[in-house]
C-alpha cells in the first residue's frame, strides 16, 4: 500500500472498531477536561480518574481552586507523579482563569497555550474535545502507531501531527485522534505489538518480519 491508501484504510478500520470512542479522562466541563489533561502528563489515565473525584470534590471551578494551598492540592494529585510542578500550575492558571477571563477557560490556541502547565498538546486536547475545534493532539500512543503504520517518520511529535493533519480529512481529526488511542491500548501497545503482529500493522505491512524501532515522543 502507499501512504494515503493505508492512511485510509486505517480511518475506515478504527471506524468500524469504535464507532463513537468515549474520551478517556472523566471530566464534567471545559475546566475540569483541563485540568485532567494536565494532570495526565507522564501518568495513566486510569490513575487521574482515581484522582479527580478527590481533587474536584474540593474545588472544581478556577475560583475555588485559586484559593486553595498548592499544598493541599499537592498533596491530592501526588499519585499523579510531578505534583510539585502540576500543583502550583493547577493553581496559578486558576488564578488567571479567574482574574483575566471571568473563571472561563479561553477558546483559543494562543490563550491556552500561555497558561501554565498547558503546552500544545494538552491545548489540543481542550481545543478538540471540549469545543470541538478540528484539532489532532499526538500523544505517546499516537507518535508510535503513526511511525508503525508509515505514516510519519516519527522526528518529534510537531512533525508527527502535521503529517498525520495531511492525510486525514480535517473533520475527523477529533474522533480519529480518540480511535488510534484506544487501538494503541489495547491492540498495539508498546510491549504488545512490535509493529509486525497486530491487525493493522499487519495489514498495512503484510511482509514485515523485522521489528520496527520506533522514535520517543
Amino acid at each position: 500500500m502507499k501512504k494515503q491508501e493505508r492512511a485510509d484504510y486505517i480511518r475506515a478500520r478504527l471506524k468500524q472498531l469504535y464507532p463513537q470512542p468515549s474520551i478517556p479522562l472523566e471530566h464534567s466541563d471545559p475546566y475540569t477536561l483541563l485540568i485532567a489533561v494536565l494532570l495526565s502528563a507522564q501518568c495513566t489515565d486510569l490513575r487521574v480518574n482515581a484522582v479527580t473525584p478527590g481533587l474536584f470534590e474540593l474545588a472544581d471551578v478556577p475560583e475555588v481552586m485559586a484559593q486553595l494551598p498548592v499544598e493541599t492540592i499537592e498533596d491530592v494529585i501526588r499519585p499523579c507523579g510531578l505534583s510539585p510542578q502540576k500543583s502550583k500550575a493547577i493553581r496559578r492558571l486558576s488564578e488567571i482563569l479567574r482574574d483575566e477571563y471571568a473563571g472561563v477557560v479561553p477558546e483559543t490556541f494562543e490563550q491556552l497555550e500561555q497558561l501554565p502547565g498547558v503546552g500544545h498538546k494538552t491545548a489540543s486536547v481542550v481545543m478538540s474535545q471540549a469545543f470541538g475545534h478540528p484539532a489532532f493532539p499526538v500523544d505517546t500512543h499516537i507518535h508510535r502507531l503513526a511511525q508503525r503504520w508509515g505514516l510519519t517518520n516519527g522526528k518529534n511529535v510537531v512533525q508527527t501531527e502535521k503529517d498525520l493533519k495531511r492525510l486525514f480529512p480535517q473533520d475527523c481529526w477529533n474522533i480519529l485522534h480518540l480511535q488510534i488511542i484506544y487501538y494503541g491500548r489495547q491492540h498495539c501497545s508498546a510491549r504488545g505489538c512490535d509493529g509486525t503482529s497486530c491487525e493493522i500493522c499487519k495489514k498495512c505491512y503484510p511482509r514485515r518480519v523485522n521489528p520496527v524501532v520506533t522514535r520517543k515522543a
